[in-house]
């Protein structure tokens, strides 16, 4: 029994060296306990609409007032398409993938 989990913890490091997961987290070489993940924008006003409308909707989140108003003027109005965006580049991928193919593996597992 200890052989053959041996064998697959083997298969599951063969697998996961092969399809290079891991891909979205980059290991930050200063600390050494701690990542870095990319992000990509096109340009610093992006990059400024970006932090902006993360501040524009904490700031709306934590007010009482402000989510009691039903129209934003200009300045407030909070572009939700760009926190989208920022949500949809920290999603991890390759990792959602490694845990298909560890679930298939489990379905074929003895232990069923």
């Amino acid at each position: 029994m200890e052989k053959q989990n041996e064998e697959r913890a083997e298969e599951l490091l063969e697998l996961m060296n092969e399809r290079k997961y891991f891909t979205k987290l980059k290991p930050d070489d200063e600390t050494g306990n701690s990542f870095i993940i990319p992000l990509k924008v096109s340009s610093y006003n992006e990059l400024n609409l970006m932090v902006s409308d993360l501040f524009k909707a904490s700031i709306v989140l934590m007010n009482k007032e402000a989510r009691s108003l039903a129209v934003f003027h200009k300045d407030t109005d909070i572009n939700v398409l760009t926190l989208l965006e920022i949500a949809l580049q920290l999603l991890p991928e390759e990792e959602m993938l490694l845990l298909d193919d560890l679930y298939n593996i489990y379905l074929q597992s003895d232990t069923i």
